[in-house]
């Protein structure tokens, strides 16, 4: 092994004493001496990759140092008191890195803002839909941090380079807060807003999901007011609803809304997939 690096090093002082004649020649052509210094440059690069992957090493990624800036984090001590507040408690609560919770916690709060929702909600949302998993799926197609229904709002995502941007976590917060004033603006109020949300609108039992979010935003909400509230909370338990005494033909008959409210969309189509899922919410 010694004489092998011997070789190599040997190798190299040929090489590099062949390239600084070249150097020394070339003073009278600025340009060949430009030309010997990128193929010297090129070559060392070269020879030194080449030696890590002969030992098992990864050759070097230039986009390497570019990784933190794509990654979806932020500086836990840097927020707002109340943000962080609720970003700690959030990551305890989910058992998630504090990091990436922060910059969820910072968007919520700049998008809420924005918009006129109140962040806790935007939370509580992300927290009910997928316990703060970016990569979440559900059965019928719903994705992300939101569980947007992708195919249905895909021209939501046009904006930020297209579908996969779904499991982008800032991307799906900001998607799913359009879906959400959306439903909210068509139903007319937040609880029944959330009914849409989560494709329940025509169904007499939406499984508890309207309680959930509210009960975690409440929780969130005392949070953000410096109360403390155990990481163990609970979230209220489902309660199946009392059938109608009405005929069963009418119980599924959709609900017409108010003539002033937006005419359907393809959001309606995720009722009836989604339903399955509401017991197990």
């Amino acid at each position: 092994m010694g004489m092998l690096e011997v070789s190599h090093n040997s190798l190299a002082m040929v090489g590099l004493a062949v390239v600084v004649g070249a150097l020394a020649f070339s003073t009278v052509r600025p340009d060949l001496r430009a030309g010997a210094e990128r193929h010297a440059l090129d070559w060392l690069l070269a020879r030194q990759e080449a030696r890590e992957t002969a030992q098992g090493a990864l050759p070097k990624d230039p986009a390497a140092p570019d990784a933190v800036t794509r990654a979806t984090a932020a500086d836990p001590s840097q927020l707002p008191r109340q943000q962080a507040s609720v970003a700690g408690w959030l990551a305890r609560r989910y058992r998630v890195a504090p990091e990436p919770i922060s910059r969820l916690v910072q968007e919520a709060w700049t998008v809420g803002v924005r918009v006129g929702l109140d962040p806790t909600l935007i939370l509580a949302i992300m927290a009910i839909e997928s316990s703060f998993n970016p990569f979440a799926q559900s059965p019928v197609g719903a994705q992300g941090l939101m569980q947007v229904m992708t195919r249905v709002h895909d021209e939501k995502y046009e904006p930020y380079g297209g579908i996969h941007a779904a499991f982008d976590p800032v991307t799906n917060l900001r998607v799913g807060v359009q879906v959400l004033k959306e439903c909210i603006a068509r139903a007319g109020s937040l609880e029944d807003g959330l009914k849409y949300y989560v494709g329940a609108a025509n169904l007499a039992d939406d499984g508890g999901y309207v309680a959930k979010v509210l009960a975690e935003q409440g929780h969130l909400r005392k949070v953000a007011e410096g109360k403390v509230v155990a990481v163990n909370a609970p979230l209220p338990v489902p309660v199946p609803a009392v059938a109608p005494s009405r005929p069963m033909s009418t119980i599924q008959e959709p609900v017409q809304p108010p003539a002033s409210q937006a005419p359907q969309t393809p959001e309606d189509d995720k009722t009836e997939e989604r339903v399955a899922l509401l017991r197990s919410r």
